[in-house]
């Protein structure tokens, strides 16, 4: 996991510019401005315009920005890059890299950013983060992942990933059929497995009946029994389920402090574990408990 809390990532179409006021105010932990699938593509050039005046006069407070730039595969994701960091470069916190397929995908936005920092004399390094959304990606997921130092997050874009496989699922990208467990189960593992060797974060993917309040948090529940940190957010309804989900529980944290202090003590006595309200608590329970400490510090929960 990183230094950045990441619970929740709502995405902003950047033509709707009514929606951004809302949008940065809704208490999100990130907020990203779609250039790519939410942007027709009529509208790619004027969006862009409107995603720079929203970094640079809005007042974000202390939610993450970020700017979902276009595919490497098309005509606009050059002057994405070079508009928005040459504009709004010292307002913008994240890149969100879409269909990223190999490792090479983001040694090229790294590339180009490298560049335009030390040309516009930025005083900070914009961070990355990027989508697992298809096959190959989802096949190079390990070295995608550990292609930037700036790169400290990962997305499963499940629909975009859905139509790459093949799969047949509806809308909410349910199999339309019976299905024992969760349909996506290897592909979420195997971002997350990846995310934790390179040492940042997992994110899920969105969850598009946002009127679905229940179906929202049982998937977001159940991301987080994987170790994902975070979940996207397509309404700003959503946004609280997935700050609540991602974040450790009062009882979890009581817990964890409780087995911490009896380990510590156990240790000063020579002892290796302890029983903690009939549970054996060793090195590795403690372990555990330190991360939820930590991730509880990082929210402001503690």
């Amino acid at each position: 996991m990183t230094n950045l809390v990441r619970r929740s990532e709502l995405a902003l179409p950047a033509c709707n510019d009514h929606m951004f006021v809302k949008g940065v105010t809704c208490g999100a932990d990130l907020v990203f401005l779609d250039l790519e699938d939410a942007t027709p593509v009529g509208l790619k050039v004027e969006s862009r315009a409107k995603a720079i005046r929203a970094l640079t006069e809005l007042d974000w407070g202390r939610t993450a920005r970020a700017v979902r730039i276009n595919g490497l595969d098309t005509p606009w994701c050059h002057d994405d890059i070079i508009d928005v960091v040459t504009h709004a470069g010292a307002q913008l916190d994240t890149i969100v890299i879409p269909k990223a397929r190999t490792a090479k995908d983001v040694w090229w936005v790294d590339l180009l950013l490298t560049q335009l920092e030390e040309k516009l004399g930025l005083e900070r390094k914009i961070r990355l983060e990027v989508l697992i959304e298809e096959v190959e990606g989802l096949a190079n997921a390990e070295e995608i992942v550990r292609a930037s130092p700036r790169l400290d997050a990962v997305i499963f874009g499940v629909g975009d990933f859905s139509l790459s496989q093949g799969a047949r699922v509806d809308t909410n990208f349910v199999p339309m059929g019976e299905y024992p467990g969760d349909f996506w189960a290897y592909a979420r593992n195997k971002i997350m497995v990846a995310a934790r060797i390179a040492g940042i974060d997992a994110i899920d993917s969105p969850y598009p009946d946002y009127a679905d309040v229940a179906g929202y948090e049982a998937e977001a529940r159940r991301s987080s029994l994987y170790g994902y940190t975070g979940k996207w957010a397509i309404h700003p309804s959503q946004v609280p389920i997935a700050n609540k989900v991602f974040a450790p529980s009062a009882e979890e944290i009581a817990l964890a402090h409780r087995n911490v202090a009896a380990y510590r003590e156990a240790e000063a006595a020579g002892r290796g574990a302890v029983g903690v309200e009939g549970v054996l608590v060793d090195a590795a329970h403690v372990k555990k408990a330190e991360e939820v400490l930590a991730r509880a510090a990082l929210i402001g929960v503690a």
